[in-house]
């Protein structure tokens, strides 16, 4: 207690140093030995722990902030002062001394010892107990009566008098910490160097021993360990990485419902992988892994009606695929994230977000940068058939571009639905744009080679082709040939596969045989059959923009 008193008294006009920083000092301990000491206390009284970190009690010493009643009882209890030692004029709330704990004077009386003057645990009191059947350790330096001089250790600068006591290096415990063992978890290389340093501010000699270098040494090999050290492996990412490609050959074939399932059940664990420091090259996988997964999961919320949450899991992606700066993968998240607008939204912000990811993929061919002109095509031909005049000729140009790279793709990047830009697709984008523009018969044409290029297993595509197809037969007079093969390419998928985004586009087709040809008997029939089962989102109710705008 004096020796806090002393370097409250030094430090205190000329570093702003606190009462309750000068006990800690004087202890020579860091902020999360007492954090741990006041953890201890309250799992002692049975109390569930405390909110008390190193950044809140550090605020105390500060000043920034004052401990509460519960706080500072157990803040005294550690370092056995009374609330004014520590600078706080107020009592206790247990009303009774902290100077010394309950049964530690006694026991130390029995023994024949002093009690100490300051003691961080309650080992003290065991000490002395064991002490009286002869079965205690050497309990660190010999104590001096409180008329003898202390030694001081702590933050002070003052000049060292003659007869002042060196402490070694090694000495790990100063006279007044109790025995013990030292926490590995504070880290024994910490107490090494900030008692070192403790001692160089007070003037003191320090001598660099073994234990000194030791330690040096010790904290390099840890920082070498937690460079290198991994909770993954490569194989298990390669298997990961299988896993998710093999996602995307499932993507169409796999009702919307279970597959989100089945993603997001690895997403989770890949996000618990995240969660740990991995080595810089498998951190990169994690994150690109993590960032297809999302990205993957916007598309089916995109299927199943949710445009908000999809959004939300596109934001997710681009975060994971910049951690791993790889503009390709940035621009495979933006161009899929297009289809929210293209499909829910403005085709205008989908142009946007077409356009954002040709930037990003850049003049070498890629997936994006195949993909993103057609979905700018496919958005110029919507903003055309709602009366841009330049829309047109920029949407040819735009599928020009997206056809020239498209061919310089390899294999492995025209093979899967998800992750890749196939043939199939390509075909459908174009034919969609012809479409869109009035040019009904060729993109009829188109969409009916499309028709041969898909699985039948690739739903969705395969059912929005159809759907397409029967826009070209409204568009070149026939509603009820539009009306019929809209309702055959609903009734043909199976419950769990009528989708959102399907049964969406199909209303759309309504709608606009309902603008331009009134109610025609053929619109009941067809209405009915999109009244049947089918998935959306459990988070979404009826479409956002009615059906009858966005035609």
């Amino acid at each position: 207690m004096e020796i806090a008193r002393e370097i409250h008294d030094q430090c205190g006009p000329l570093f702003g140093t606190s009462k309750v920083k000068a006990h800690r000092l004087a202890h020579g301990v860091a902020l999360s030995d007492i954090v741990a000491q006041v953890r201890a206390l309250y799992e002692v009284d049975g109390k569930p722990p405390p909110r008390l970190g190193e950044t809140l009690l550090s605020a105390y010493e500060s000043g920034y902030k004052r401990p509460g009643p519960e706080y500072l009882h157990y803040l005294c209890a550690v370092y056995r002062v009374e609330p004014d030692d520590l600078g706080y004029q107020s009592p206790c709330i247990c009303m009774r001394g902290h100077a010394v704990r309950p049964g530690a004077e006694t026991a130390a009386q029995q023994a024949g010892a002093a009690p100490p003057a300051v003691a961080q645990h309650a080992g003290a009191a065991q000490h002395a107990a064991a002490q009286q059947n002869g079965t205690a350790r050497p309990f660190g330096p010999a104590r001096r009566s409180a008329h003898d001089p202390e030694p001081l250790v702590g933050s002070v600068v003052v000049p060292r008098p003659d007869d002042r006591n060196w402490i070694p290096v090694n000495e790990l415990r100063g006279p007044d910490r109790a025995a013990g063992p030292i926490s590995i978890d504070v880290g024994e290389e910490d107490i090494v160097l900030r008692r070192t340093l403790l001692q160089l501010l007070a003037g003191a000699g320090v001598a660099l021993d073994g234990q000194f270098l030791g330690a040096v040494d010790n904290l390099r090999r840890k920082m070498d360990d937690t460079l290198v050290s991994a909770t993954v492996s490569p194989t298990m990412l390669d298997q990961w990485e299988e896993t998710t490609y093999g996602y995307g050959q499932q993507y169409q074939a796999t009702p919307s419902l279970r597959m989100l399932c089945d993603v997001l059940l690895d997403f989770s664990e890949v996000r618990r992988m995240c969660d740990k420091r991995q080595p810089v090259e498998l951190q990169e996988r994690l994150c690109r892994i993590a960032a297809q997964l999302s990205g993957l999961s916007g598309l089916i919320m995109i299927n199943l009606g949710d445009h908000r949450l999809a959004r939300s899991f596109f934001r997710t992606a681009r975060t994971a695929a910049d951690e791993t700066g790889d503009r390709g993968l940035r621009a495979w998240v933006t161009v899929r994230e297009s289809l929210v607008p293209m499909y829910y939204g403005d085709p205008r912000e989908a142009l946007h977000l077409a356009r954002k990811a040709q930037d990003l993929a850049g003049r070498s061919p890629g997936v994006a940068a195949a993909m993103a002109p057609a979905v700018e095509a496919r958005a110029l031909g919507m903003l055309a058939m709602r009366g841009r005049g330049d829309a047109a000729p920029s949407a040819r140009r735009a599928l020009v571009r997206g056809r020239a790279v498209f061919d310089q793709l390899s294999k492995a990047d025209t093979g899967d639905l998800v992750f890749g830009f196939t043939d199939r697709q390509m075909a459908f984008y174009e034919g969609d744009t012809f479409t869109s523009l009035g040019d009904h018969q060729h993109g009829d044409e188109v969409l009916s080679h499309a028709l041969t290029l898909y699985s039948p297993t690739d739903r969705v595509d395969l059912t929005l082709v159809r759907l397409d197809r029967a826009s070209c037969k409204l568009h070149a007079g026939h509603p009820e040939a539009a009306l019929d093969a809209g309702r055959e390419a609903i009734l043909d998928l199976p419950p769990e596969h009528r989708s959102d985004i399907l049964v969406h586009r199909a209303r759309q087709i309504g709608a606009a045989v309902s603008a331009k040809h009134g109610e025609i008997p053929a619109l009941k029939d067809f209405y009915e059959a999109l009244a049947g089962p089918w998935v959306k989102s459990p988070t979404t109710g009826g479409p956002t923009v009615p059906p009858s705008e966005q035609v």
